[in-house]
């Protein structure tokens, strides 16, 4: 018996121990699989317009817009192999627009209260249906969605829509909400200010007024139109989505919003449970479980309805607007359910404030934040002749404990274009850039559309002005109506130097995708060859990256006009730490190709570099 027993004993270790060995291969795997992200964001509703009428304040009829069938196989292969994991479509909940689609059974909008010709993607008025602009049969809105879905997919890529948690249209109607279920505000008491499970906020007994417009504004640039009247027919009045209180807002306030009340009272405290600190250090499940009988604001739920109704049709993932604006115990709840309907989902939140990043992070459970005041803003100060790179490394070191979950990029909807003269002037000034942000951690890249071919945003589209393109009226894109080249979307009407400059976009992009060291470690050399090397200063950059089975040497000059010949130098405790002894080692750039190579000697390396203007290197290590 103590044979057989010492028998089972020996068996039942050994699978024990098999079995962890497979657990661990497979972590093991997993680890050496995971990648870099790329998102790719697209305004939907620019991406495949081929009118270049341009005509301030235009109709859909006179500059065009694009559709969902614009996005073709072809198109949306060209994405991929842009170097792209995910597409974020902007603009795809129904928004206020003030085109007339009263024939499929659509409210109209008052263009009082909307901002342009087009209307704002982020005055949502109907969560559970699509912008009927995109749409070939305004009838077939959500089927037409539907297939894109299904063709992205089929691509090899991922997609995110919008969620808009803070605000929605003033004229929110809800139009398309499920049987079962309320829209905004629907059982609201309007008769006081706040109420727990009320949506809006009031001001009680008095009516909403059109803001006082500037001596330069008017509605539709002053087009007629039934509604343009300076009245909107709302009463009591609600606040507006940046939290104005006045019945008539200024022209400055998100006056086209209102704001969702969360359970925050007026005076700013809580009627909701607040999470434990400990909670902070624990995965969604925890999260999860901790709301899961918890009675919580009306409005919370809402939301949750919305996030799964996408998911259900197929959307990966969310970019929420302005997060920062809405507590952090919603966001736990939200994303908790999120993620336990789908653990990938895909979390991204705008997050301006460096001081909440890592409660929105931990508490909130999101996946990723806009890393825009601390590296975009030190980057941008850089292409303008402004900063120095000394600010970069320092930028890094102090979010490294969360420097995975801060999304880089140089361009997106609410930002300047880089070939803007307000950012760069010149879309070149974009390259050393891109390198630094697309590979200096761990964290995921995003590519706004028309980056890639020096798009500058110089288009009076209406309301607003140049250097960004417009996300409120319908117009187009030239460069990126040369890439679309009538739909061929093949690149046939860019210029020699656009074309140069999206292959390098793609150069860049793809090695981001399939490196093993840029999800590995990072050691900043740039203050050790400030001090040892001759030449070095303070508009060039260079920075390791590392994994077991690849090293990087990366180097970047921001100067547009001077070259650099320099011998840079890598410290001895990272030669020692990649095994390089004594001697010459080849070195070959990731991006073109190029030959180089590093001399270890007295421990330290050396590497003879030119560095062109705007010239960046990724050195790889033959080994």
């Amino acid at each position: 018996m103590r044979t057989w027993a010492l028998m089972l004993c020996c068996i039942l270790i050994s699978c024990t121990s098999r079995e962890k060995k497979t657990v661990e291969k497979k972590q093991e795997n997993q680890t050496q699989l995971e990648r870099k992200k790329v998102i790719y964001q697209v305004f939907t509703r620019l991406f495949g317009n081929t009118q270049s009428n341009n005509k301030p304040w235009g109709t859909l009829q006179e500059n065009g817009v694009g559709k969902f069938s614009d996005f073709t196989e072809k198109a949306l292969q060209e994405i991929r192999d842009l170097g792209v994991s995910h597409i974020w479509y902007t603009g795809i909940p129904h928004h206020a627009v003030v085109t007339d689609y009263a024939e499929f059974g659509i409210p109209g909008d008052d263009p009082d209260v909307v901002k342009g010709r087009a209307g704002s993607p982020y005055a949502v008025k109907d969560y559970y249906n699509v912008n009927p602009d995109l749409a070939e049969d305004p009838g077939r809105r959500l089927q037409e969605f539907q297939q894109l879905i299904e063709r992205t997919h089929k691509a090899g890529l991922k997609l995110l829509i919008d969620i808009v948690p803070n605000h929605v249209a003033r004229n929110y109607v809800g139009a398309s909400t499920p049987e079962g279920k309320k829209p905004f505000g629907a059982d609201d008491d309007v008769s006081v200010a706040y109420h727990r499970d009320n949506d809006f906020y009031y001001i009680p007994n008095e009516a909403f007024q059109v803001p006082h417009w500037p001596d330069e504004y008017q509605p539709l640039g002053g087009d007629e139109h039934p509604l343009a009247d300076g009245k909107f027919d709302e009463f009591p009045a609600k606040w507006t989505g940046n939290g104005s209180r006045l019945a008539q807002p200024h022209y400055n306030d998100w006056y086209e919003t209102v704001k969702i009340n969360y359970g925050v009272k007026p005076d700013g405290s809580h009627d909701f449970d607040t999470l434990p600190e400990e909670l902070a250090e624990q995965d969604y499940k925890a999260h999860y479980g901790f709301w899961k009988d918890k009675d919580v604001p009306g409005a919370w739920r809402k939301f949750r309805d919305i996030a799964w109704y996408w998911q259900d049709m197929g959307v990966d993932g969310f970019r929420f607007d302005m997060a920062e604006m809405v507590p952090v115990e919603f966001w736990s709840y939200l994303n908790a359910h999120i993620k336990e309907k789908d653990p990938d989902a895909l979390l991204l939140a705008e997050v301006y404030n460096p001081g909440l990043y890592r409660d929105y992070l931990r508490k909130g459970k999101m996946d990723y934040l806009y890393d825009k005041v601390e590296l975009y803003d030190s980057i941008k100060h850089i292409m303008q002749g402004h900063g120095w790179t000394d600010h970069i490394p320092v930028v890094q070191n102090g979010l490294r404990d969360i420097e995975h979950h801060m999304l880089h990029f140089l361009e997106n909807h609410d930002e300047q274009r880089i070939a803007s003269p307000d950012f760069a002037g010149d879309a070149q000034k974009g390259k050393p850039a891109m390198v630094v942000s697309a590979t200096i951690s761990t964290s995921p890249t995003m590519i706004y559309f028309g980056q890639e071919v020096g798009e500058p945003g110089a288009e009076n589209a209406g309301f607003g002005s140049p250097t960004r393109t417009s996300i409120f009226d319908y117009i187009g894109v030239p460069h990126h109506q040369r890439w679309v080249n009538d739909k061929n979307f093949d690149g046939g009407q860019l210029s020699d130097e656009e074309k140069e400059l999206r292959d390098f976009y793609k150069r860049l992009l793809n090695f981001t995708l399939k490196s093993e060291a840029l999800m590995g470690e990072y050691e900043e050399i740039h203050f050790f060859n400030k001090e040892h090397t001759d030449g070095y200063d303070h508009r060039v950059l260079a920075y390791v990256r590392w994994s077991d089975n690849e090293k990087l040497i990366i180097i970047s000059n921001f100067d547009s006009g001077r070259s650099y010949d320099i011998e840079l130098k890598v410290p001895g405790h990272i030669m020692k730490n990649w095994e390089l002894e004594e001697g010459n080692y080849a070195l070959v750039d990731a991006l073109y190709g190029a030959q180089n190579s590093i001399q270890i000697k007295g421990g330290i390396g050396h590497i003879p570099i030119k560095l062109d203007p705007l010239q960046s290197y990724i050195f790889r290590l033959k080994e």
